[in-house]
């Protein structure tokens, strides 16, 4: 998981407090970790979602003394609360991975939903598996493309060429060639070598 850029979201908090955690992003960018860990625990004991979130990833890459999934936890779960869907995933990856107590897919699975109903790519991406694979959720197709269909809209690859081949087959949806073909198209311009090759083919059965 990766610390996010947060200059976009610096108009949430105050000037003053956004000195604060650009400085601290900007340690974190040069390897200080301590001033990093110092300035988003500073942030987080304000309760910014944004400080909670970069100190849960600190602890969770062990980039600091003393780092524990324990802390991890319970910072994700201060900014989940507030709906920061980055925190929601996070939490759904811990519990996935076994990082908090035994793997349970079904409540790694209500995470990812919880962060892909608030926007997040990755959310999306993971709840669509979920229904795709009929892990942690029942099987069911037409939630998997939906949510798929939401990651390939944000520019994920794998999950373009995965809509594309359900717009091909029906599968989940109705069966839609000019759909399929431009998804396929999609992951293609984005460097998938099969779709280039999907696609070619529903050009020459055309």
């Amino acid at each position: 998981m990766k610390i996010p850029v947060i200059a976009s979201l610096l108009l949430a908090v105050s000037a003053a407090h956004a000195v604060t955690l650009a400085q601290a992003l900007t340690a974190y960018e040069k390897g200080l970790h301590t001033t990093a860990a110092r300035g988003f625990t500073e942030a987080a004991r304000r309760g910014d979602v944004l400080g909670q979130f970069n100190l849960a990833m600190m602890h969770l890459r062990r980039e600091l003394p003393g780092a524990s999934d324990t802390t991890a936890w319970q910072l994700l779960q201060r900014a989940a609360a507030k709906q920061y869907a980055l925190a929601e995933n996070a939490l759904g990856e811990m519990i996935e991975q076994g990082r908090h107590g035994k793997p349970d897919p079904q409540a790694a699975c209500d995470w990812f939903e919880r962060a892909a109903e608030h926007g997040n790519e990755d959310g999306a991406l993971a709840t669509a598996t979920c229904y795709y694979l009929g892990r942690g959720r029942a099987l069911d197709m037409p939630q998997a493309h939906r949510w798929y269909l939401e990651a390939a809209k944000a520019g994920d690859v794998g999950a373009q060429y995965l809509v594309a081949s359900m717009f091909e087959t029906g599968d989940g949806v109705a069966a839609d060639t000019r759909l399929a073909r431009y998804w396929y198209g999609a992951a293609a311009r984005n460097g998938d070598v099969a779709a280039k090759a999907k696609l070619k083919a529903l050009d020459d059965a055309s």
